[in-house]
């Protein structure tokens, strides 16, 4: 059994260089795939102000949403002033998401010098020493304060995976001996060759009512970073050939775009949101376009579907897993015979796609804020979906929805939460095994507000 890294006396941590920050003109680096996007891309004041509100509220999500001692966050919370505290269990997923938000907030001064290195080593500590597990999968849903099972949730493969790559992004961004320590100690713990069940691909999880959950990540989703930090493992890797064993596909063809059909944003968006893929290939499939082609076509798909909504247009669409009038539903551009909409717009549909389509999805927020007005605004930001066609608004936010706008903001602003986490050895072993070799980067300039 692996020995828990001894805790460390909280104290303020080294002074770290501060990384300067840039008005007016700065050189952007960007990858050939890219460069036509980006050359477009200008921040105007009244973008930069929407993503500042948008993101500082949901680091607020992350600090008042999260167990004062065990560190973890709640899976979803009211976002009306005065709706009361939320009751929600803990989502590891969304843990992940906090681990990566509190640095940004304290990057942009939201939090004290100190508090994110706090905060992050509380939910170390915790995860460490009493989250429930299975061989190192962390259940899906946990007691807040305790860390343990709740409603017969799975260890779950993908949910981990996006706890490790916040907190592999809070440790290149901390540099804290005792973060570090933590970070390996959970990583090293998880049995990555236990997962794939005999197969070459991984099962989404675990449960012990009864055993291995027969759906595997067989075929293109969310789960690309859970396939790369398996194959970067420290301890006990994946096979660089379960890279190849998902299948790509299905290949559609809309509006002159091609790309791999998964019909919610979110699966186009969440290993993005931590690995850079700009620029890199396998040998057949540039993942990075595939999402803004993917993003692209489900806002053109939303404009065709004026006749049912005729409230959607080029400026206010978004589909993704979310909440809605029936319950919660993974909605997005649909394939064949999976059109599930009621005219309901999802914010971090749109929000999560930032770097994806700048132009494109700020504009979506913006018309999202105007056309439902404080009706969806609150306290973390956007209420999780709302439908103007009905007047329905959900009554909560979702902590990875939440995440995913944090995250990609700070990415299409800045660019810290990828080059950070991509620092990391087993990131680029990941990577370098897979076979996703990088291109020759290329600069332009690009005006950012001052």
């Amino acid at each position: 059994m692996r020995s828990l890294p001894a805790p460390q006396p909280l104290q303020e941590p080294p002074a770290r260089r501060r990384r300067p920050r840039v008005a007016g003109i700065a050189v952007l680096l960007v990858f050939a795939a890219t460069l036509a996007a980006a050359a477009e891309v200008r921040l105007a004041p009244r973008d930069a102000a929407l993503l500042d509100t948008l993101q500082r509220r949901g680091v607020a999500y992350f600090t008042e949403q999260s167990h004062p001692v065990s560190g973890l966050t709640r899976d979803r919370a009211p976002w009306r002033e005065g709706a009361g505290s939320s009751t929600a269990p803990s989502s590891v997923a969304a843990t992940g998401f906090a681990l990566t938000a509190w640095c940004i907030g304290e990057e942009r001064g939201w939090l004290l010098p100190g508090e994110a290195r706090r905060r992050v080593l509380a939910a170390l500590r915790t995860v460490a020493e009493r989250h429930a597990h299975e061989r190192g999968w962390l259940y899906h849903f946990v007691d807040a304060a305790t860390g343990e099972r709740v409603w017969r949730s799975e260890a779950s493969t993908i949910d981990t995976a996006l706890f490790l790559q916040g907190a592999l992004f809070a440790r290149e961004y901390l540099r804290d001996p005792e973060v570090s320590a933590l970070v390996e100690f959970i990583y090293r713990r998880i049995d990555w060759r236990w997962a794939l069940n005999g197969g070459e691909t991984l099962s989404h999880g675990w449960r012990p009512e009864g055993g291995f959950i027969p759906h595997r990540w067989d075929s293109y989703a969310e789960m690309m970073g859970l396939y790369l930090l398996g194959i970067g493992a420290p301890d006990g890797p994946l096979p660089a050939a379960a890279w190849r064993a998902w299948r790509r596909g299905p290949w559609v063809e809309r509006g002159g775009r091609r790309f791999i059909q998964c019909g919610p944003l979110f699966t186009h968006q969440y290993a993005h949101a931590w690995f850079d893929f700009r620029g890199r290939r396998d040998g057949g499939v540039d993942y990075w376009s595939n999402s803004v082609d993917a993003t692209l076509a489900q806002r053109e798909w939303s404009v065709a579907q004026r006749a049912r909504f005729p409230l959607w247009s080029e400026n206010l669409w978004g589909l993704t897993a979310s909440d809605s009038a029936r319950g919660y539903l993974a909605w997005g551009t649909p394939g064949p015979d999976e059109d599930l909409s009621d005219g309901t717009l999802v914010p971090c549909a749109p929000g999560g796609s930032l770097p994806f389509a700048p132009r494109e999805c700020l504009d979506a927020l913006h018309r999202m804020r105007e056309a439902g007005g404080a009706t969806v605004w609150g306290r973390y930001g956007f209420a999780d979906a709302f439908n103007p066609h009905t007047g329905w608004v959900a009554p909560d936010v979702i902590g990875i929805n939440v995440g995913i706008m944090v995250v990609m903001a700070e990415n299409l602003r800045g660019g810290l939460v990828w080059r950070e986490f991509m620092r990391a050895p087993e990131v680029r072993r990941g990577m370098r095994l897979a076979g996703l070799a990088p291109a020759e980067p290329r600069a332009v300039l690009a005006v950012l507000p001052p």
